[in-house]
């Protein structure tokens, strides 16, 4: 067998498109010959940085991304809707600090993304799910507890993710993905040949896999798992 292709995912919870890039990542890394690296980083970096404005921000787009998502929610099989003030959820709250948990979750973990991958999706469930707050010490808690985190995990990644060590390194993971040309997420960094193929949106499976090489099955291949 060939070596693995490396694949990059960037992330942000606050992004419900994310959500259903980051699923069917998860579903194809035991699928395709790759090696998937999560890259929880911030949107709000993104969009500063590359100068873009959130669909949500010119009406007709977010008329359009309402519908767009009910759709793509049950295509994609995940358990995705609208918080019931979606303004506040996104763009008042925000999502820095889910995504420096996130980061130091990562961080203590060392060497897997298992829990990043757990910990990820409850957030999202939460915000685009259940409609409850990804802000509070405690909200980032509850969701480390869904995702099978023990006590003092949690403890451990609460006392790190405000720490300098931590916001340095979202930093760090937003201007790689700057760096790539980033002006959105999820954005996927492909690489073949020792060149980094750049993907956004969770509209371009097809043509990735033929990047790569491999074959689109379809959201749910054979080995994914429902949510």
């Amino acid at each position: 067998m060939t070596s693995k292709k490396v694949v990059e995912l960037f992330y942000d919870v606050v992004s419900p498109y994310s959500w259903l890039g980051f699923e069917v990542m998860c579903r194809y890394r035991h699928v395709w010959n790759i090696e998937l690296k999560l890259r929880p980083a911030f949107l709000g970096g993104i969009m500063q940085g590359s100068g873009n404005k959130p669909p949500g921000m010119v009406p007709n787009k977010f008329m359009y991304m309402t519908n767009d998502l009910h759709r793509l929610a049950g295509y994609f099989n995940v358990p995705l809707q609208f918080p019931a003030d979606p303004f506040e959820a996104m763009f008042k709250k925000g999502s820095l600090s889910a995504m420096r948990f996130v980061a130091a979750v990562q961080e203590r973990e060392k060497g897997g993304d298992k829990q990043v991958e757990q910990v990820s999706r409850e957030l999202w469930r939460r915000i685009w799910s259940e409609d409850k707050d990804i802000t509070e010490p405690a909200s980032l808690s509850e969701a480390g507890m869904k995702a099978g985190l023990s006590d003092s995990e949690i403890k451990e990644a609460l006392a790190l993710y405000n720490s300098k060590e931590i916001k340095e390194k979202l930093k760090s993971a937003t201007k790689e993905a700057l760096d790539y040309g980033a002006f959105g997420f999820p954005m996927i960094v492909c690489h073949v040949n020792g060149k980094p193929e750049m993907f956004f949106g969770s509209d371009r499976f097809e043509l990735m896999a033929h990047c790569i090489g491999e074959k689109w099955l379809g959201p749910q291949p054979h080995s994914a798992v429902k949510l």
